[in-house]
């Protein structure tokens, strides 16, 4: 329980900015796109910096500027030109710089990245398509993973035995990931009862929530090991350290990435919404 502590102080500042961020982002909402370029860009630092490919100029002018850009368009016809860009940036440098950067390197930046920014801007794109409820979204995408996290980390203190995946995530045991997989059937619920309550004239499909709580608490354990494995090809413990107890950013929005189109393809294709 030592990282408990910082784990409870990280929430205590970071809840409440995000509650602010939202709130700014249901009166002007064009400022909620502006905030996951930004984050966007913090990850895409952290994941470059992990390979130690942040020294190369042109690597990270092209993942930064396609990470910044990207969330600004995703909602306009203009989506399409950003990822066409970056793609031909990235085979450019793999072309110029073929006797410095590998295909390896360029395979890293560009998987990575694409992860980071259309995982991200799967929130922009559900909040649009349900007329920008974008705190129900957020809370939606990231409540699923997060409790489960939580459950998977309560469970596997208090319970956990058998290591599930030693290789990847040493601290990950199978009491953990059922505790999770638990929690996180009732994460949908709780949320869209939370926001039903708040306002009046929102409902919700609560079975269709708890197929998606249990289906994100799934995938969320598979975005948790695939960073975790990416961490440990690059042999560092955390993508960043401005979080006690928690790393960098995508430390904390690894699972959210990999929750986020799942919510997209629920909420455009299952009415999550009613």
């Amino acid at each position: 329980m030592k990282s408990l502590k910082p784990r409870l102080i990280t929430a205590a500042i970071g809840i409440p900015s995000i509650i602010l961020v939202l709130l700014l982002g249901e009166f002007i909402p064009w400022t909620i796109s502006i905030v996951f370029s930004i984050l966007c860009v913090i990850m895409t630092i952290e994941v470059l910096s992990a390979r130690k490919l942040h020294n190369d100029i042109a690597i990270v002018i092209s993942c930064v500027l396609f990470a910044f850009v990207f969330p600004l368009l995703i909602t306009t016809q203009y989506k399409l030109i950003p990822v066409y860009a970056f793609v031909l940036a990235m085979l450019l440098i793999l072309i110029v710089k073929n006797q410095k950067i590998t295909f390896a390197d360029i395979s890293f930046a560009f998987t990575c990245i694409s992860l980071i920014v259309f995982g991200m801007c799967s929130m922009l794109l559900t909040s649009n398509y349900l007329g920008g409820k974008i705190s129900f979204v957020f809370c939606l995408c990231v409540g699923v993973a997060w409790i489960s996290d939580c459950g998977a980390y309560f469970a596997g203190v208090l319970l956990g035995k058998h290591k599930l995946c030693p290789s990847i995530s040493p601290n990950k045991t199978v009491e953990g990931f059922f505790g999770g997989l638990l929690l996180g059937l009732l994460s949908g619920v709780v949320i869209g009862g939370a926001f039903m309550l708040i306002y009046r004239d929102f409902a919700v499909n609560f079975i269709t929530l708890i197929i998606l709580g249990l289906l994100g608490s799934l995938v969320s354990v598979l975005g948790d090991l695939t960073f975790s494995l990416i961490k440990r090809s690059c042999g560092i413990k955390d993508y960043g350290s401005i979080f006690p107890g928690h790393g960098g950013f995508l430390d904390r929005a690894d699972s959210v990435i990999f929750v986020a189109p799942l919510v997209y393809l629920f909420c455009t294709n299952i009415n999550v919404v009613l």
